[in-house]
């Protein structure tokens, strides 16, 4: 299953079902589960700890150190979850120590071609990121996620659950859960109810949804004003409602309006 012309260095770890294509190179510290595969060229190093059935395509880079000039060489970490699929010419980097020393890519996510993911990010699941879409260091992406071609976060900025990123978006501040956004710098302009309906929303989920937007996004109250109004006419207890509050409370960049 390992091709004879790939590079294995002594010390990875790799399960016995893992296939490795031609000239493929991974380092020392990489440690890869079961059924994952990985293409010709690719290079995958640094303490890498990769899961199972992930798909790996040809000259993507994983675990390379951050483009950070901060960085000077201490222990960090990659880790990527199951059923992923890292598409041609993806980087996806180490953790710094500013950051907690950890880069964290969960499960069922789609990098496409040229897609990057930076220093010390969090990746749910069930994201995609389109062809060129970039995160900087520090960025936070919820599940279900997508973000357009050529789009770009931020450092230190989250995008939200269910966010739908047109292509190009260039983001700047946290994007709050179920929105769209789009353009330069990215602003929210409605809601992704196309793919909440396609995850199984509820009509009265929908309808708390499309009521907290409006609170936030089209009265004229003031964030923490519209935080509070939420508090006080919404159940908490509905899993919308407290995934809305809890991301709008933590938000420290601002929204993208």
């Amino acid at each position: 299953m390992i091709h004879p012309t790939a590079i294995i260095a002594p010390g990875a770890q790799l399960d016995s079902s893992v296939r490795v294509g031609p000239f493929a190179v991974i380092g020392e510290h990489v440690s890869i589960g079961p059924g994952t595969t990985v293409g010709p060229h690719a290079v995958i190093e640094g303490r890498t700890e990769i899961g199972s059935d992930n798909q790996i395509f040809q000259f993507s880079s994983v675990g390379a150190i951050p483009q950070d000039l901060k960085f000077h060489g201490e222990d960090s970490t990659l880790k990527i979850g199951d059923r992923n699929k890292i598409r041609e010419f993806v980087t996806i980097h180490l953790g710094t120590a500013d950051g907690g020393g950890v880069t964290n890519v969960g499960n069922d996510n789609l990098f496409m071609a040229y897609s990057h993911v930076a220093h010390d990010c969090i990746v749910k699941d069930h994201v995609i990121l389109a062809n060129c879409a970039t995160l900087a260091g520090h960025v936070e992406i919820d599940d279900y996620a997508i973000l357009g071609g050529l789009s770009a976060v931020h450092q230190f900025a989250r995008v939200g659950c269910h966010v739908m990123a047109s292509g190009g978006s260039m983001i700047a501040q946290d994007v709050a859960p179920y929105s769209i956004v789009q353009g330069d710098r990215a602003t929210t302009v409605g809601l992704n109810l196309t793919g909440l309906k396609r995850r199984g929303y509820t009509k009265e989920a929908l309808a708390n949804i499309k009521q907290m937007y409006k609170l936030v996004f089209r009265s004229n109250l003031k964030l923490e004003e519209a935080i509070e109004k939420i508090q006080q006419d919404f159940d908490g207890a509905a899993p919308e409602v407290a995934i809305y509050l809890s991301f709008l409370q933590k938000s420290e960049r601002g929204l993208a309006r």
